[in-house]
């Protein structure tokens, strides 16, 4: 296996490790389950500028196609008013042969209890232009709403089902980083979750005994590695100063004095 295939089956087995945000409902939305958690290889080629989200609907996919109580009918179907694309299907199924509606989601989420009122509004993008209600709202009233649309109709007709026989599901796993040693009280999520800390730019002066790495964006669905060129604090800080400065708030890795290694953001907002 060549280093970018290693690099991939690592990106996908960290994305096998990645938990659901949550178990069984919330929202009123169902998580999809997988019924073995046999292991399973990525045996595809993915091109290099694939972004994360779209490498993880691929993986998703990969997973779904080695089960063998699973038959995927249709992937990222675009639903059209003529010419205008009205929305997209993640991935239509039969699991058992019950045909479901899947909706796939990967996210890296930080709470921040400054933001709204509610556990779910504390919950964050690392840039702080997304947040998870946003998310659960967008789903409920605009992603799982167009299986129902009459522009589906035909694309349902095309595999001899009709929408009222769906059981609607998403695949919602996410990153969640709480605040760096502080207590992050929440109930509704999945606390298994929870994959490191975040700092503000302003507080990093406080790791100066550590090392770190920063991973591109695809590679941030990695289990921390130990085999990587890491850096010191100075080089570190000139490089995530460069980032933050442009409002960008970079995932990295560190590893302490003490041997431990821990995945953070380093965010531009205070």
């Amino acid at each position: 296996m060549d280093a970018i295939s290693k690099n991939i089956q690592a990106q996908y087995q960290g994305y096998l490790n990645t938990p659901v945000l949550w178990n069984n409902v919330l929202f009123g939305l169902k998580q999809f389950q997988f019924s073995s958690e046999k292991a399973t290889v990525f045996n595809e080629s993915i091109p290099e500028n694939l972004r994360l989200g779209k490498r993880v609907e691929r993986f998703v996919s990969s997973q779904l196609q080695q089960n063998k109580t699973i038959t995927v009918l249709l992937e990222n179907a675009q639903i059209q008013d003529e010419k205008i694309t009205i929305g997209e299907i993640d991935c239509i199924l039969k699991q058992n042969d019950i045909p479901i509606h899947l909706e796939i989601i990967y996210k890296f989420y930080l709470f921040d209890e400054s933001i709204g009122t509610t556990e779910i509004e504390h919950w964050i993008g690392p840039n702080r232009n997304d947040n998870l209600l946003k998310k659960l709202t967008k789903l409920k009233e605009k992603q799982l709403p167009l299986l129902y649309n009459s522009f589906t109709k035909p694309l349902l007709a095309s595999i001899n089902l009709k929408a009222i026989e769906f059981q609607q599901e998403v695949c919602f796993k996410a990153q969640l980083f709480v605040p760096y040693q502080k207590e992050a009280e929440f109930k509704a999520l999945n606390k298994d979750c929870i994959n490191g800390f975040y700092v503000r730019i302003s507080d990093i002066e406080q790791f100066t005994d550590c090392k770190f790495y920063i991973p591109t964006k695809i590679n941030w669905l990695l289990e921390v590695q130990t085999q990587v060129n890491w850096l010191t604090y100075k080089p570190f800080s000139e490089k995530v100063k460069t980032i933050t400065n442009q409002k960008m708030s970079p995932l990295c890795w560190t590893k302490f004095p003490n041997g431990s290694i821990q995945k953070f953001f380093v965010v531009w907002w205070s």
